[in-house]
């Protein structure tokens, strides 16, 4: 019993003196810190956790708001729409987007890769008016353009206009009210003769294939004029079921000379084409032109030097190879080499009568969708700056062009 009361008195002395009950103090000051901590980091661990199951469904809902059809008729989502002042660009910006954004800073490569995409469903969900994109490649001005102006006037919204000149032409020369008004693409220096040509007409198609209602195409130089109206020109070209690539053999130095052994066995001797670099081709060639990874490295490649001459070879050639059941074999613009030569006949100012007028426009007999015609040439060339006023003259009249 004395033992008892020995160890009582004890707990009381310990229970009793400051270091105890300092040590009480701090236990229990760490129990209740580590509980705050608990509670904490359980409230940190909901919130982030609310906070990921908000993220999931923001996301899915959106997902499945994309997925689902859209509905043109619902009232609400077109008051909604009107009410806030969006406005609806919908897919036919998308399609003409080359339309009015004509410059721009993409490389080739960039360019080229843009132009060769090509939608799987060929049907297009909306109504597209049909173009023809007239791409001048030329050194400078458009001496001709008075001409040209009146050829397009009254026909907006049926052809685009896409000129390549030296870089260091001035274009802002151009008038605002001209139709050639900022449609100078994005260009590179270009000599007579060298592979840069090819370079030029590609860069010129990818450019116009950036606009889906481009659907033909023709390439044209400052020194070329049209024989027809706009309306037949555009009929011609339409309701065309060929395209428009003379390609023929020729042998001597300036044809079958310029073949080079190294292109084999690729190109075959047999294969090698020769034609005139103005072209008339539809929408499916022109993807084919500036896709094209096969022929195109090897022309780059072995048709540089010893007199070959890229422009005339490279298109006639491709064509003529893989996809000649679509071709004419022939082109639309007119063209005298009779002199021979390295460049063709030049027309001066007293050469332009009505009577040669007429027999560039009907003096020769061709086959258009199977029936003979004799419309064979849509244009001309090589016509020099003088000429330009009795053109004038006589256009309005003899083509039927605006006279105003």
């Amino acid at each position: 019993m004395k033992n008892d009361n020995k160890q009582h008195d004890q707990h009381e002395q310990e229970r009793r003196s400051p270091a105890a009950a300092v040590a009480a103090y701090v236990r229990l000051f760490l129990s209740a810190q580590q509980l705050h901590l608990f509670n904490l980091f359980s409230h940190l661990l909901l919130l982030a956790f609310g906070f990921i199951i908000g993220i999931t469904l923001a996301f899915s809902l959106n997902r499945q708001q994309l997925l689902l059809p859209s509905n043109n008729n619902n009232p609400v989502s077109v008051n909604n729409n009107s009410q806030s002042g969006i406005k609806r660009d919908g897919l036919g910006s998308f399609l003409m987007a080359g339309k009015e954004a004509i410059m721009h800073d993409m490389s080739d490569d960039e360019l080229l890769w843009r132009a060769s995409m090509v939608p799987k469903i060929r049907e297009v969900p909306l109504r597209i008016k049909p173009k023809v994109a007239f791409m001048f490649l030329t050194k400078g001005p458009l001496y001709l353009g008075p001409l040209w102006e009146r050829f397009f006037k009254g026909n907006e919204g049926f052809y685009s206009i896409y000129i390549h000149s030296h870089p260091s032409f001035n274009a802002s020369s151009v008038p605002k009210t001209s139709v050639f008004y900022g449609r100078r693409i994005p260009s590179k220096g270009v000599r007579w003769g060298d592979f840069n040509m090819v370079d030029a007409e590609r860069r010129l198609l990818a450019n116009a294939l950036l606009d889906m209602s481009n659907q033909r195409f023709v390439l044209v130089s400052e020194s070329c004029i049209p024989l027809f109206n706009f309306s037949t020109v555009y009929g011609y070209l339409m309701n065309s079921s060929k395209t428009f690539v003379e390609a023929y053999d020729l042998a001597g130095p300036v044809g079958r000379g310029r073949y080079s052994q190294r292109m084999r066995p690729l190109i075959k001797p047999s294969q090698w084409r020769k034609g005139s670099q103005w072209f008339q081709i539809d929408r499916a060639l022109a993807l084919e032109v500036v896709s094209d990874r096969q022929y195109y490295p090897v022309f780059k490649k072995h048709c540089r030097y010893g007199g070959c001459i890229a422009d005339e070879h490279y298109l006639p050639t491709l064509v003529s190879i893989k996809f000649w059941r679509r071709n004419a074999n022939r082109t639309l613009t007119w063209v005298d080499w009779s002199k021979g030569g390295s460049h063709p006949s030049r027309y001066m100012r007293s050469d332009v009568t009505v009577s040669f007028l007429k027999r560039l426009r009907h003096g020769t007999r061709c086959r258009y969708n199977g029936k003979t015609t004799n419309v064979c040439h849509l244009f001309a060339r090589k016509f020099m700056p003088h000429s330009l006023d009795r053109l004038l003259r006589f256009a309005p009249r003899l083509m039927h062009f605006h006279s105003s």
